[in-house]
């Protein structure tokens, strides 16, 4: 009888370690996910320099739009964000360098430039590794706060007091169907 009450101890740690431990590991992957976007957002904010000077050379671009956009990136350099404000950072200059993008298609000279076109370029190709992060973290989040929230992980989460991330969405903006004709009649 002894022995099996101990079998049924020790089984019953076994499977307690082994939540315990999956759960530590999914909200590790949560972390390094968001930290993935974090290297990929420092990436495309050390762009921006470059692409408003190149853009300032060559356009008469609103001084307001470009002075916004080197406001909003010096905030990021201030390390004093929390991952919500990071987010919320990220999504106000996107769209504010999208926008000086599109006011781009105004200035032959400025799209010939083949640092600007560069530029562009690594542009681009940031927002597609961002995006491809972004994907990564949202799988990651699922993955946990299915861990959490499913039986019988929901116990220890409970006890450990872990609570579920939010995925990363777009804004009811960022959803909106683009309209070409207002892009190019500025």
């Amino acid at each position: 009888m002894l022995i099996i009450l101990l079998f049924v101890i020790v089984l019953i740690a076994i499977i307690g370690i082994s939540f315990y431990n999956s759960l530590i590991a999914k909200r590790n992957q949560v972390s390094n996910a968001f930290s993935s976007i974090d290297v990929m957002l420092k990436k495309r904010y050390d762009l921006i320099p470059n692409l408003v000077e190149t853009v300032k050379q060559y356009t008469k671009y609103e001084e307001g739009a470009l002075t916004k956009i080197t406001a909003l990136r010096s905030k990021v350099e201030t390390g004093q964000l929390s991952n919500q404000e990071k987010i919320e950072l990220d999504k106000q200059i996107g769209t504010a360098v999208n926008g000086m993008m599109v006011t781009v298609e105004n200035y032959p000279d400025l799209k010939a430039n083949q640092n600007f076109l560069n530029l562009q370029s690594t542009w681009t190709e940031s927002e597609e590794q961002i995006a491809a992060a972004r994907r990564n973290y949202n799988a990651s989040v699922t993955v946990y706060n299915n861990g959490i929230m499913m039986f019988p992980g929901s116990i220890f989460a409970g006890m450990l007091n872990y609570q579920p991330f939010p995925v990363l969405e777009n804004t009811v903006e960022e959803r909106k169907n683009i309209n070409a004709k207002d892009l190019f009649n500025n």
